[in-house]
């Protein structure tokens, strides 16, 4: 038996937070449950799986091939979405995924949740609306990294 996925988790996501409880049961029914265990991974830099993925339990390691060696670049807490990029422009992965410890993850295929369009688009629309959030979030998160590298370098706005 498949294990389906619950409104709890989803509405506890970043995507999920503006979904009234009857809108999270359409988007619940489109998404898949993956268990990983210790070291396996979801998704590996360049794979052509255009998935979006929600952390609902556990940990997943996110790596970057650099200089011909995977290096760790970010951990996921629970509640937390990957793979925005791919899921929005079907590109390849820019990131590996793998799992440290057991976890569990909530996928979206893209043409499933565009198939909510034509009786549930609100849903699609609250969901659009909480990935452009993550999306800018994490542009605001750059150029404050951005802005601060540039004050160490040029020793301005701060103490160096």
């Amino acid at each position: 038996m498949t294990e389906a996925a619950s409104c709890e988790a989803v509405i506890d996501s970043v995507l999920g937070q503006e979904l009234e409880d009857d809108q999270c049961l359409f988007l619940a029914s489109v998404m898949k449950v993956k268990k990983l265990s210790d070291g396996e991974y979801l998704v590996q830099e360049g794979d052509a799986d255009n998935h979006l993925f929600i952390l609902t339990a556990g940990k997943l390691v996110v790596s970057s091939l650099t200089d011909g060696k995977q290096k760790d670049v970010y951990k996921m807490k629970v509640g937390e979405c990957a793979g925005t990029r791919a899921f929005v422009d079907r590109a390849p992965r820019q990131a590996s995924l793998r799992a440290e410890g057991s976890a569990t993850v909530y996928t979206l295929d893209p043409n499933d949740f565009e198939s909510l369009l034509a009786e549930h688009a609100d849903v699609v629309y609250k969901v659009m609306r909480g990935l452009f959030r993550l999306t800018h979030m994490n542009l605001m998160r750059m150029n404050t990294e951005t802005q601060e590298l540039s004050n160490y370098i040029n020793k301005t706005g701060g103490r160096y």
